[in-house]
């Protein structure tokens, strides 16, 4: 590196340093990936402690904002950095005392984002905030719980109980319902009721498993919300004894988070927001799991920002795909807008045949149901979302 270029180095550096406040004489100018580093500083250290003034950009009192920041950094800075950054930003946005304070904390009206950033900050937070931001949590999940759960339940346990209808049951399984209106051309005046010519019914009786679902998560910092929400699903799923679920989350390591899906809340801090991305191996993981693939549901949810290997990603879904597991892929599970993600990748998936699209969760149990009765759902996502491939 010659005189000069190490002069500008040391002059971006300075900049980045300095922040907004350096000498605009320098003429230092910095490329987009070096403004978005500083813009990243400067939410953090250009805000006043504690209070939220701002002096620059600052994170101000938005949820949403600090959600991305969180993921923001950990994409600019080695991890040794973030987490001094996320020690800084638990002080400086005024996190500690506002689970520190009951009075502040109640002010708050806790939402999807806010619990993102809690989990964000769950291994830099002071061990006395700890239980309060459980507590902050397990309100979330329980006003979620309450908009989700039964609707889920109904769409998925309904799924099942139509596949696994037949036409020779036991008596004691007959849907007489179903079999009335079946048969209402048989109806024999003579005898003045119907003459079943066929029985509708149910497969079974036993609550034996009808279906395997794997929901494999993301939890880079882009994929706070889909965390959230797909963990929250991933409970009320596995308290259905007719279905087998299995919830793993990764980013550049693997864990299987199943044990813990009697708790949502367990689950949620069971995971780490951030850090790299390492999708086939995750799907590596989750294909020992698959032990009856085409009764297997695996929904992989992520934004699809590979940091592992590409070629062999691609392989494995196509071994899964191959082999009869119904894959789908969710790019965001959400409420907020069109995600970003790895446009290339996803029309990789799709030419695969695996549906790829973003899903908002009043729609995933929807999703799940179709994935059930094994329909179609590159065309179901066709007629109910958009942004589909």
């Amino acid at each position: 590196m010659t005189e000069s270029s190490l002069d500008g180095e040391r002059m971006r550096r300075w900049r980045l340093v300095l922040g907004s406040e350096a000498d605009p004489e320098t003429g230092t100018t910095l490329s987009a990936e070096d403004r978005s580093v500083d813009a990243a500083l400067a939410a953090l250290y250009d805000a006043a402690p504690g209070d939220g003034t701002q002096r620059a950009a600052g994170l101000g009192s938005s949820a949403p904002r600090v959600a991305r920041w969180l993921g923001d950094i950990r994409q600019y800075f080695p991890s040794t950095v973030v987490q001094v950054m996320q020690r800084d930003a638990v002080e400086r946005l005024g996190i500690t005392r506002m689970l520190m304070e009951p009075e502040l904390l109640g002010a708050v009206e806790p939402d999807v984002h806010l619990v993102s950033t809690l989990l964000a900050l769950n291994e830099v937070m002071p061990e006395e905030t700890k239980q309060t931001a459980r507590d902050v949590v397990g309100r979330v999940v329980a006003e979620l719980e309450a908009r989700l759960t039964e609707r889920t339940r109904a769409a998925v346990t309904g799924a099942l109980d139509r596949a696994g209808r037949t036409g020779r049951p036991r008596h004691s399984d007959i849907d007489w319902d179903r079999t009335i209106r079946a048969n209402l051309k048989h109806f024999s005046p003579a005898l003045g009721t119907i003459v079943p010519d066929r029985l509708v019914g149910y497969a079974r009786r036993n609550h034996s498993v009808q279906r395997d679902i794997v929901l494999a998560i993301d939890q880079s910092g882009s994929m706070a919300e889909s965390v959230v929400y797909a963990s929250l699903f991933g409970a009320v799923l596995g308290s259905i004894r007719t279905l087998r679920t299995s919830l793993v989350v990764f980013d550049t390591a693997v864990v299987d988070l199943t044990d813990q899906l009697e708790d949502p809340v367990d689950v949620l801090f069971g995971t780490q927001l951030g850090g790299g991305t390492d999708i086939n191996r995750a799907l590596a993981y989750c294909e020992e799991l698959v032990t009856k693939p085409a009764d297997t549901v695996m929904v992989l949810i992520s934004d699809l920002y590979e940091g592992g290997v590409r070629e062999d990603m691609l392989r494995r879904a196509r071994s899964l795909v191959e082999s009869g597991v119904q894959l789908i892929a969710l790019l965001a599970l959400a409420d907020s807008g069109t995600p970003s993600y790895d446009a290339e990748n996803a029309a990789a998936l799709a030419d695969l045949g695996v549906p790829t699209f973003a899903c908002t969760p009043d729609l995933f149990p929807d999703l799940m149901a179709a994935a059930i009765r094994h329909e179609d759902i590159t065309g179901w996502a066709a007629t109910n979302l958009t942004g589909s491939n």
